[in-house]
């Protein structure tokens, strides 16, 4: 099945977090009704904390910032300009293959980063993509992942640290992991890598990817 690809803001046009997701909620609704044509989401948000289903007091912002509570799996994170937020709001062949689906999302994101020279892996039990900590230096997340499933239809999806400011992890244990670390690409590199220069081949790398799993 062929997927289609909306941008939805990128660059200067940051899109508040409630705003995206009314969005998918109605993608979701319409793809599970076989109204609308697998999509998937590009944009960067205005700054947000989230909390997934699985966050729990002592995981908020020692700060007090307002936090937006979703339905998607996982803990605390944070959301902003200078992340590519990917939502692929898709209908999977098989409902049961989350984990395939999870981790299809990590190699192609794992792809991109790979071409800039970054060396990134996947680590058992833990969602998302890592740069591998080296002499015994933590490991550093450098996209998180976190979805729903619901009919069969995927929302939410992932973010890959590109150029963002990392000093709003400062206030939080991201995604509840206090024995690793949070990178961008832009820091790893010592250069400037946006979102918008990295999407076109995100893109490619999902349809190539996840087009075999969709209905």
């Amino acid at each position: 099945m062929a997927i289609e690809f909306e941008r939805v803001g990128l660059g200067t046009k940051y899109v508040p977090y409630m705003q995206a997701w009314d969005y998918q909620i109605q993608l979701h609704d319409a793809v599970a009704a076989d109204e609308q044509t697998p999509k998937v989401l590009f944009l960067e948000h205005e700054a947000v904390y989230t909390a997934g289903k699985r966050t729990e007091p002592e995981d908020l912002p020692l700060d007090g910032t307002p936090v937006v509570d979703v339905d998607r799996g996982g803990k605390l994170t944070w959301h902003g300009p200078g992340q590519l937020i990917g939502y692929p709001i898709v209908k999977l062949r098989k409902i049961s293959a989350i984990r395939l689906y999870v981790e299809t999302l990590e190699q192609a994101l794992i792809n991109v980063i790979d071409e800039y020279g970054i060396p990134t892996v996947q680590v058992k039990g833990r969602s998302g993509v890592w740069v591998p900590g080296k002499d015994g230096e933590q490991d550093r997340k450098i996209a998180a992942i976190g979805i729903r499933i619901n009919h069969g239809v995927t929302m939410h999806g992932f973010a890959l640290n590109c150029s963002n400011d990392l000093t709003a992890y400062e206030q939080i244990i991201p995604c509840g992991i206090s024995d690793a670390g949070v990178t961008t690409m832009s820091k790893e590199l010592g250069r400037e890598v946006s979102p918008s220069d990295v999407v076109d081949r995100v893109q490619e790398e999902i349809e190539r990817l996840l087009s075999p799993q969709v209905v």
